[in-house]
C-alpha cells in the first residue's frame, strides 16, 4: 500500500516537472515594428583633434523607434 502511494506520488511529481519544463519554454516576446531606414545625416566639422563621429541610430523607446542623432565624441 505504501509502495503504491510512493509510486503514484512519483508519477505526479514527474508529470508536474514535465509540465513546468514544457511551459518554461513558452516565452512570448513583444512584437516590434521593423526598424525604419537610417536618416541621412550631414556630419558637421570636427570640433577639435581627438574626436570621432558616432553615427546616429534608432533606439527602441517604450513602444516606438526613436532616432538618436549622431554626435562627436572624444577618444
Amino acid at each position: 500500500m505504501n509502495v503504491l502511494r510512493c509510486a503514484k506520488t512519483m508519477k505526479c511529481l514527474l508529470a508536474a516537472a514535465l509540465v513546468a519544463i514544457t511551459l518554461s519554454g513558452c516565452v512570448v516576446e513583444p512584437v516590434r515594428p521593423h526598424r525604419p531606414p537610417p536618416i541621412v545625416e550631414v556630419v558637421p566639422v570636427m570640433p577639435a583633434q581627438g574626436y570621432h563621429w558616432v553615427a546616429g541610430h534608432y533606439r527602441w523607446a517604450g513602444n516606438q523607434w526613436r532616432w538618436m542623432p549622431g554626435h562627436w565624441r572624444a577618444y
